[in-house]
């Protein structure tokens, strides 16, 4: 699922694109997609946009006449810029938006169509999608320290909960808490001042880094390589690879659709975290250290 520093890229390109620019057409290719029915779609053509925002994960047209288009494009949602009037991909394609600059495009791959369109009227119909969770980067130490301690959760469950925390999903929480030095299964309300103190550190510039990086990946053009594996994340979607802090090879806890990857010797003082599926299976057999792990692989 696209997250805090691939929204704000998006969003950034979009504005040079189409801030604006008036909505020539929607042509709407899945009868899922768009999941409000008043006000119509035709209300919002000719329309110009008056800005682009954030609203956690989702991606926010400001149209005029108080209307706005809400885009959740979910685990597998993408957007993708091209000429005017393209032609959207058959099986993948979910809908375009047709500028007179070009050609918003929105693809879900997969068969589960999960990604969502909302046209709403006001920013009281707005603000019922908004979750709530705190804009870490507009916040302070003791605010993020009050939100996250509110409830006792694991840290990868507070980090990921939306209505504690704004845009920080399964990719970027296993980043923070690596660079945090911090269990993803340490309990939120058990944290010492200074561990507070380093995750609210690590969030921060996790993801001013990576939203930083890119940029830079992206340039002039526009993200079509969004995706939560990239090549310079330390833990996330490395499992059996190597910590590029001490070589200890990296951990994963699967459950449902997600995992969970971390570093034992940096994370987890070398304890190696019970998977619930693989510590079912082998009960006491089960590897509790980064040494005997090395012997069960063996």
């Amino acid at each position: 699922m696209p997250e805090y520093p691939d929204i704000i890229v998006y969003i950034e390109r979009l504005r040079l694109r189409i801030e604006k620019q008036p909505l020539e057409q929607i042509r709407l290719f899945s009868p899922f997609f768009l999941r409000t029915v008043a006000p119509p779609p035709t209300e919002v053509l000719g329309l110009p946009v008056l800005g682009i925002r954030r609203l956690g994960k989702r991606i926010v047209l400001e149209m005029a006449e108080n209307l706005f288009l809400v885009f959740h494009l979910m685990i597998a949602g993408r957007l993708h810029w091209k000429p005017r009037s393209a032609k959207v991909p058959g099986r993948m394609g979910l809908a375009a938006f047709d500028f007179p600059t070009g050609t918003l495009v929105v693809t879900e791959a997969g068969s589960k169509k999960r990604a969502s369109l909302h046209l709403l009227r006001g920013e009281a119909a707005l603000a019922e999608l908004n979750p709530g969770g705190l804009e870490v980067l507009q916040a302070d130490a003791a605010t993020f320290g009050a939100v996250l301690t509110r409830e006792n959760h694991t840290l990868k469950r507070a980090l990921t909960d939306p209505r504690l925390f704004s845009g920080i999903g399964n990719a970027y929480s296993d980043e923070i808490l690596h660079r945090a030095r911090l269990s993803p299964l340490q309990m939120t309300q058990r944290l010492s001042e200074a561990e507070r103190e380093r995750l609210y550190q690590a969030t921060q510039q996790t993801l001013l880094d990576w939203a930083e990086q890119l940029r830079r990946e992206v340039g002039e053009g526009f993200p079509e390589k969004v995706t939560a594996f990239r090549p310079g994340m330390a833990v996330h979607g490395r499992y059996g690879q190597a910590c590029p802090i001490c070589g200890t090879l990296v951990q994963r806890i699967v459950y449902a659709e997600n995992e969970t990857n971390y570093c034992p010797r940096c994370q987890t003082s070398g304890k190696v975290l019970a998977d619930r599926s693989l510590s079912r299976l082998l009960k006491d057999d089960w590897p509790r250290s980064i040494e005997e792990w090395e012997e069960h692989r063996r």
